[in-house]
Order: structure tokens, then C-alpha cells, then sequence
């Protein structure tokens, strides 16, 4: 594969992503490709992330602790239910993982499911679908990486074209907006925005985020004080994150409920998946803001 990895001001290295074209908006969040090479080092660490996502494994030795028991694999094609709490996460030998992050509701419009069935879960894809998938032979080395993406669109338009009635409803897109932008608003208030009351509210979300309302917007803003303390987020919004809370004591056992650490032992460890994960997030909720363009240079680049 040819060169991808970018770095934060930092050094901490950061994937190739980018939105989906525009056909694909409804459905699909964010598309990305990653690449680091460790030699024979072990990375333990951990995923937060909220959104179901299909990742592609070309490379790598992973194992990760997930409301099902422990998952090991190498070479997978796999789907991740969001979570609701920090999923640990160990890999070896380096890596190289491609894929695509579904938005809420996407799932359960497409497939009829709820998608709280795989919270903090990792399935197989031939789980959910009887297609039999070998990576290694379509994701060759001498493509690029957005070659690579370009590919991933093309094989999500045609299972779309499979389900052309398949249909989101407009609240979850309005507050999927919602806790991107504005996590501390009160769940009435939500409900106002999205057009629905607050017992509607309440239904869709549980069964296209797989949470309450309340616990989306409480993730949402662990989600943006994560990337603020690992360097993935407009530097400008540090003081607004903090007045999400109430106070500190406040913030560290919000955050500690999510991550399993306080703020503190979060900066000290290495967190170099879960800040991958972030900066894919902050990415499109800064293209979402409008606050930056779409290709365009990022704060933490």
C-alpha cells in the first residue's frame, strides 16, 4: 500500500479519512484507512466509538474484550456494534485496518434489527450476511488508499440497491446532529428540535443508537473531552467541553464511567487506537460545524 499515515502536531499518528459521497451520506458516516507499523511491540488500549462500523483487518494479531468474551483475530472482515464503555483492545505486529462507520439507524432500517443486539460486540460479516469476503485479493498493495475507499463505496452501493425502501427517520438524524454539536441540551429540548415528543424521542433513539437519549448526549461528551485530552479536537472549544460539566468532580466521574480512568491516567497512557478513533469522529463533526472543509487541513495536523 502506498504512503497514508499522517501525524498530529504531536506525533500520535492519525488514519486517511474522509465523509462518503453524497449518495452515500444517508447511510454510511465516515470511510477511513490505517496504517502502523509497530515491529514486534504489543499496543494495549481500548475503542469508544459511536457508531456501528464494518472494519476491514488486512493485517495485525488482535484481541479485544467484548460483551460477548474474548474475540481473537488476524485477517477478518468484522462488524463492531457502538459501545457503550471502553472496549479493550490489544494488537501486535503492526496493522492495517480499512472501513466504514454506519449511521444510526442505518443499521436497523437495512436490516430490520435493533441494533442494541450488538452493543460493545464484534461479529464476523458472515454473520449478518452470507457474502463470503477475502480482502486480500481486493485491497491489493498496489492501490491507494482511496482507491481502497472508492472500492468499499462501489460494494456499499450495490447491497443498498438490494433495499431501495430502506429508510432512517428523520429524528435520528436530527439528533444524531444533535449530540454532535450540542450534548448538553436537555432531552425536551431535543425532542422539540427533532419534531417528535419525548416518548418518540425515546423509542427511535433506543432502537437506532441502542441507548437512551440521556446516555447518547452523556457519551457524546466524554467522546469531545476525550479528544480534546489527546490533542484531536479545536483547541478553541477546550474551555466549552469543560462547561459541559458541572464541575471537576463532575467531569471525572462522567468520564470515568466511559473510559474506565479518570482524565488524568488518560493523557498519561498511550492511547494510540482510541485516538484514531477520536480524530476519525472530530473530523466529521468539524466538517458537520462547518467549521472546517472536507480534504482541508485539521486543527491538530
Amino acid at each position: 500500500m502506498k504512503p497514508s499515515i499522517a501525524h498530529t502536531r504531536d506525533g500520535q499518528p492519525i488514519s486517511y479519512n474522509r465523509a462518503p459521497a453524497p449518495d452515500l451520506a444517508p447511510w454510511i458516516a465516515r470511510l477511513y484507512v490505517t496504517k502502523v507499523d509497530l515491529g514486534d511491540e504489543v499496543i494495549s488500549c481500548g475503542l469508544l466509538t459511536d457508531c456501528a462500523a464494518v472494519r476491514i483487518k488486512l493485517s495485525g494479531t488482535w484481541q479485544a474484550e467484548t460483551a460477548g468474551g474474548p474475540r481473537r483475530f488476524s485477517q477478518a472482515v468484522l462488524f463492531f456494534g457502538p459501545q457503550t464503555h471502553r472496549m479493550p483492545v490489544q494488537v501486535r505486529d503492526g496493522f492495517v485496518s480499512l472501513g466504514f462507520m454506519i449511521r444510526p439507524g442505518a443499521f436497523s432500517a437495512f436490516r430490520g434489527q435493533k441494533v442494541a443486539e450488538y452493543l460493545n460486540k464484534i461479529s464476523p460479516i458472515t454473520e449478518l450476511s452470507n457474502r463470503d469476503l477475502s480482502p486480500a485479493d481486493i485491497f491489493t498493495d498496489d492501490l491507494s488508499p482511496e482507491e481502497w475507499l472508492l472500492t468499499i463505496e462501489d460494494a456499499i452501493r450495490k447491497r443498498l440497491a438490494d433495499r431501495v425502501d430502506a429508510q432512517t427517520h428523520p429524528a435520528t438524524a436530527c439528533f444524531e446532529a444533535i449530540a454532535m454539536t450540542d450534548p448538553s441540551v436537555s432531552i425536551v429540548e431535543a425532542a422539540e428540535r427533532c419534531g417528535v415528543d419525548r416518548r418518540q424521542l425515546e423509542r427511535i433513539v433506543r432502537r437506532d443508537f441502542g441507548m437512551s437519549p440521556k446516555q447518547v448526549l452523556r457519551r457524546a461528551r466524554a467522546l469531545d473531552m476525550a479528544s480534546h485530552l489527546r490533542g484531536v479536537a479545536d483547541g478553541s472549544e477546550g474551555d466549552e467541553i469543560a462547561l459541559r460539566y458541572y464541575d471537576d468532580s463532575h467531569r471525572i466521574r462522567e468520564f470515568s464511567q466511559f473510559f474506565g480512568m479518570s482524565p488524568r491516567q488518560f493523557v498519561e497512557r498511550p492511547q494510540l487506537l482510541m485516538t484514531l478513533a477520536l480524530e476519525l469522529r472530530q473530523a466529521g463533526r468539524l466538517e458537520m460545524l462547518k467549521r472546517i472543509e472536507p480534504g482541508k487541513a485539521r486543527p491538530w495536523e
